[in-house]
């Protein structure tokens, strides 16, 4: 029997390095022949990939959520039916094609990244932020740092911080070193991303996108996986739902809340969270949507439809 059990161990060890080899080796082909799409836009912390739609209208920034190995094509669908705006795709640190080690991904650096990156655009607002998921973090604080330059802001299935206060007298959230993503890195490291995106198990479950688009995200995810950036992201939701406690959108300024039905399903507060976060925003709607949490998947017509008429409604 530890005969067998040896042997086969040293057949899964086997596959396992020829995987990891396999991998290194198309990965190495893919970075250096693949296309990139976007522009890369350095600022002092790094280098971020940005991808620019349209010329003339409204300018728009979307924003992802945690995780999304290519913000810039995952928003396509939505991108194609904003008709009429200027459409501006940020990938954060750790997505896309921007790079992955980097500070701390605090709030306070997110946005002001986010900032840096769009001054050296030459977009100084006003502009619409849109945050997806955990990009309603970032929507809240930033509308509330940079307050004149945005004009409105739209929430895609957004995150609500539900950190409780913390105790009187206690010290604020340690903004600590970047985590080790070590643990994180094997799933791609050892080509197991790789062959479970071949399969399609990564596919957004969506017929809006180009097989270009499809092939290219499935790449982005086996090389992103668990990177260092994403890592400490991933780690610091608690840490920066803290800093957002109390916090809400400044009174005067328009908010659309675009929430999926699957995830009121799951979660019985998702809606009122929403609810009670808007309460003191003089202009605002909250709208629910049937759809999975990455409406953009599936919904995207309908999420261009309503942002279009909230926008003109509010600029009449």
């Amino acid at each position: 029997m530890l005969r067998v059990i040896a042997r086969v161990a040293l057949v899964l060890l086997g596959l396992v390095l020829v995987s990891t080899a396999a991998n290194l080796i198309l990965e190495g082909i893919e970075r250096s022949k693949a296309p990139a799409y976007g522009e890369r836009v350095r600022i002092e912390q790094g280098t971020i990939n940005v991808s620019r739609t349209g010329d003339t209208g409204p300018t728009l920034v979307l924003l992802s959520g945690l995780g999304t190995p290519a913000p810039g094509l995952d928003f396509a669908p939505l991108v194609r039916e904003l008709d009429g705006y200027r459409t501006v795709v940020v990938e954060g640190f750790g997505y896309g094609y921007s790079d992955t080690d980097v500070r701390p991904r605090t709030l306070e650096n997110q946005t002001e990244e986010l900032h840096s990156v769009l001054s050296a655009l030459g977009i100084n607002g006003p502009y619409v932020l849109a945050g997806h998921s955990i990009g309603g973090f970032t929507t809240l604080y930033y509308a509330n740092k940079y307050p004149a330059e945005v004009s409105a802001v739209i929430g895609i299935d957004p995150t609500v911080p539900t950190a409780p206060a913390p105790p009187p007298g206690s010290a604020a959230p340690a903004d600590a070193p970047p985590s080790g993503n070590f643990l994180e890195r094997m799933a791609s490291t050892t080509g197991l991303v790789r062959w479970a995106t071949a399969l399609g198990m990564a596919d957004p479950d969506s017929s809006s996108y180009t097989p270009a688009e499809i092939e290219q995200m499935r790449m982005l995810a086996s090389w992103n996986f668990g990177n260092a950036a994403v890592t400490d992201e991933t780690n610091r939701i608690g840490e920066n739902a803290a800093k957002l406690h109390g916090l809400s959108y400044p009174t005067e300024l328009p908010v659309l809340q675009l929430l999926a039905q699957d995830t009121i399903d799951q979660r019985a507060d998702w809606l009122s969270l929403h609810e009670r976060q808007l309460q003191d925003v003089t202009r605002h709607e909250l709208v629910v949507l049937d759809g999975p949490h990455y409406l953009h998947w599936t919904k995207a017509k309908e999420l261009a439809d309503g942002i279009d008429a909230f926008l003109r409604a509010d600029a009449g």
